[in-house]
């Protein structure tokens, strides 16, 4: 294993800081605990704060900033983030309005933010990410949980209350569907080994964001024949009607360049056009990573009015800007 580390245990802190430091602009980092804030809290709206695993960069920490999330926690590599985190940085940004956790759905960030959450002393509530149709036990939070803080987090920004950032979130959910297929594993630096191991002709899918097992393990296709699979399952989950626009976002697991995203866009919207959808609304590129996992995932939003405006409402942060 060669990566950039000096001690693995380390790498996380380390890697803070110089985000901090290149982004110091529009975030402040927080070392102890770890949490990441914007640099000015609009502490007279909601604040949204999310958190989970490193290793999936720019998640979550990169979607700090205005129209996004007010704070985020990072844990170790694959790791939750613990109640504390949690709780300094809801001290650090909430206020009257209150505030919103989003949560991926993974056992160990249920746990942890519903720790933090019992010990809340101002309002709060929470919306649990499970955009992943892939998996057989149980519906994982993957790239979808962009989706869900670009739009929530456009509504708070234009004063949207508790309960109804919270009712937008879970309609985001509901209406938003991911998959993803990965040709490599990844290597945790503390580990020191591949995640699992896979044939240099085989391919997982429906893998989740940290390496786990999806709904099969096959033989390497082409770009059409992956294309195809997963958005049959996307669409199954989603049934749109004829007509319904849709957001379509396809995103690299950290190891896959551009070229082949961009191909799997076009291949993905023609697949979409096939069935009677229009793609109104698209983003391509690296957002919700397995750290260098070749591979990538299709996530679709059925989208109203309401969302396309929430989705082109001005987001500012070290990830996502326009």
């Amino acid at each position: 294993m060669k990566k950039f580390t000096n001690l693995p245990s380390d790498l996380v802190y380390e890697s803070m800081l110089g985000f901090g430091a290149v982004h110091a602009q529009l975030v402040t980092v927080h070392l102890d605990p770890l949490f990441v804030t914007r640099k000015n809290p609009a502490r007279s709206k909601v604040a949204l704060i999310s958190g989970g695993g490193s290793g999936h960069e720019p998640l979550h920490t990169g979607f700090v900033g205005t129209g996004m999330l007010d704070a985020a926690c990072p844990g170790q590599v694959f790791t939750s983030p613990t109640p504390n985190q949690m709780l300094a940085a809801a001290k650090a940004v909430g206020g009257e309005a209150g505030v919103l956790f989003i949560v991926k759905n993974y056992a160990g960030d249920v746990m942890n933010f519903q720790m933090a959450m019992d010990m809340m002393d101002m309002e709060f509530a929470s919306v649990l990410v499970n955009d992943d149709v892939s998996s057989n036990v149980g519906r994982r939070g993957v790239a979808g949980t962009l989706v869900v803080e670009k739009m929530v987090g456009a509504a708070a920004e234009r004063g949207a209350d508790l309960a109804a950032c919270k009712h937008l979130g879970d309609r985001v959910n509901a209406c938003t569907a991911s998959m993803g297929v990965a040709f490599s594993s990844c290597t945790v630096p503390e580990a020191g080994v591949p995640t699992f191991e896979i044939g240099p002709d085989e391919m997982e899918i429906g893998v989740g964001i940290h390496g786990e097992p999806g709904r099969r393990r096959g033989a390497f296709q082409p770009a059409a024949v992956i294309v195809e699979e997963l958005m049959t399952a996307i669409l199954k989950d989603l049934n749109p009607k004829p007509g319904q626009e849709v957001l379509l976002v396809v995103n690299g697991l950290g190891g896959t360049p551009l070229m082949e995203l961009y191909l799997l866009y076009q291949l993905a919207s023609e697949h979409l056009g096939h069935a009677g959808l229009v793609p109104a609304r698209s983003l391509v590129g690296n957002y919700t990573t397995s750290l260098e996992t070749a591979g990538a995932s299709l996530t679709v939003t059925l989208l109203d009015d309401e969302l396309k405006s929430l989705w082109d409402a001005p987001v500012t942060t070290p990830a996502l800007t326009w």
